[in-house]
């Protein structure tokens, strides 16, 4: 990736809330991550709150050498720094979301959980999470979809939808019209096998179904940068941001406040 086609794909992560970044994995590799986390899976008890994800396997990637390959990737760094993200840290861990066939909708959701912080103001993204795509993916066996600048512009939707990743969400109805709706601004995001997406921690998001005959995974990590202004942000800095305490602690909370405008 040149840096022309980085800064364009970090002003679409900053407009957006997401990115599509193709062919990241090689083939050999695809077919590592793809034994192993079918390994993994195979091998999972099944929980009931993983319904609507279809399964989120936590690997430890100091414990699990194939998954440590992923993380420490050289495409991603090489990309990363092309969009001058590489001030980013992964948090050492790897999902393993796996939709099986037949696999309801994932519901909609967000997953900042610092919307006390003033940097839940900030107009470049703080934390990410790089999902990694194992199969051809698009709207028949479960593609990601999302409301593409919600990570900084708050619509009826976030008062609608259940507190995500506690009971009252992982059980939802799925006839429930906000949180398995079709949002007249929602975008599908149709992948293929090795692609990459990256997509902001404040971004509405969720996923189609799987109607087809086989399992959809794809392989998640989270990255967070420092609580700093990053060195290719020119623009204007939100006031709150300035006038925070570098040692200010707040409480944590998945529910939009003051911050989201």
């Amino acid at each position: 990736m040149t840096k022309e086609e980085g800064a364009r794909k970090r002003e679409q992560l900053v407009r957006d809330g997401y990115c599509h970044i193709e062919g990241v994995l090689t083939g050999e590799f695809l077919g590592e991550l793809r034994r192993e986390s079918d390994r993994l899976l195979d091998s999972a008890e099944y929980q009931p709150e993983w319904r609507y994800q279809g399964s989120d396997i936590h690997v430890n990637t100091r414990e699990n050498v194939v998954m440590r390959r992923l993380l420490d990737w050289p495409a991603t760094r090489a990309l990363m720094r092309a969009m001058k993200l590489d001030d980013f840290t992964p948090n050492g861990t790897i999902h393993v979301l796996s939709k099986p066939p037949g696999g309801p909708p994932l519901y909609w959701h967000q997953d900042w959980d610092t919307w006390n912080d003033p940097f839940s103001l900030a107009p470049w993204p703080q934390q990410l999470f790089l999902s990694y795509y194992l199969v051809d993916t698009d709207q028949i066996n479960g593609c990601f979809r999302v409301i593409p600048g919600t990570h900084r512009k708050r619509i009826p939707l976030h008062c609608q939808v259940e507190v995500p990743h506690q009971m009252t969400a992982h059980f939802a109805d799925e006839n429930d019209p906000h949180m398995f709706g079709d949002h007249p601004e929602a975008v599908d995001v149709p992948v293929r096998a090795g692609d990459l997406v990256i997509g902001e921690a404040r971004l509405l998001h969720s996923a189609r179904g799987n109607n087809s005959d086989w399992r959809r995974t794809l392989l998640l990590g989270w990255h967070m940068r420092p609580t700093t202004v990053p060195d290719y942000w020119s623009d204007e800095v939100p006031g709150p941001i300035l006038a925070r305490s570098e040692d200010a602690k707040y409480e944590n909370t998945r529910i939009p406040g003051a911050y989201l405008e």
